[in-house]
């Protein structure tokens, strides 16, 4: 059974070199809505802000992979419980398993500064500066989710950590 693994976080907290690290680690497909919500920025359409046609669109794709048997990897903020909710959905339309993870970054300062020294990899995305990370809403996690804290633990260590719970889940089903 596939696994669609959501990974939440604020900007800078390292979840697409976390995406990255992972996918390539397991395999999986890899599914960024900050790529998503430029190509939508960029498109004759200028959809901007994507309000929630980014995720939309995403979770879309995501179905489309977790129904063809492959595990997938969603690279998004997830701020807000509708957002947590969509990929429950996501991961039920695709006849898949979920495993949520949190990813922080537990030092202030170390967060600044990755915050503040990131550079766009995407055409058309401006990446938010430390004050619009810092005063975004992010609402407390209530379910279940796996924690990991990048400034503590190398990308590589927080990888495995999710691979193993990826292992651990799938073992609980068979």
């Amino acid at each position: 059974m596939a696994i669609l693994v959501s990974l939440s976080g604020l900007p800078g907290v390292g979840k697409t070199t976390l995406a990255k690290e992972l996918a390539a680690s397991v395999k999986a497909i890899h599914l960024r809505v900050d790529s998503v919500e430029a190509a939508l920025k960029n498109s004759v359409l200028r959809i901007n802000p994507a309000e929630d046609a980014g995720y939309l669109a995403v979770a879309s794709v995501a179905v489309d992979n977790l129904l063809l048997g492959f595990d997938v990897i969603a690279d998004t903020v997830n701020p807000v419980e509708d957002s947590r909710r969509l990929w429950a959905e996501t991961a039920a339309s695709g006849n898949a398993l979920l495993l949520n993870v949190e990813v922080v970054c537990s030092d202030q300062a170390l967060h600044r500064d990755r915050v503040e020294a990131r550079e766009s990899d995407i055409n058309g995305l401006i990446v938010p500066d430390w004050k619009k990370v810092s005063n975004r809403t992010f609402e407390p996690w209530q379910e279940d989710r796996v924690i990991v804290d990048t400034s503590i633990d190398s990308i590589e260590k927080c990888a495995s950590v999710i691979v193993d719970e990826m292992a651990n889940l799938k073992s609980a089903v068979r």
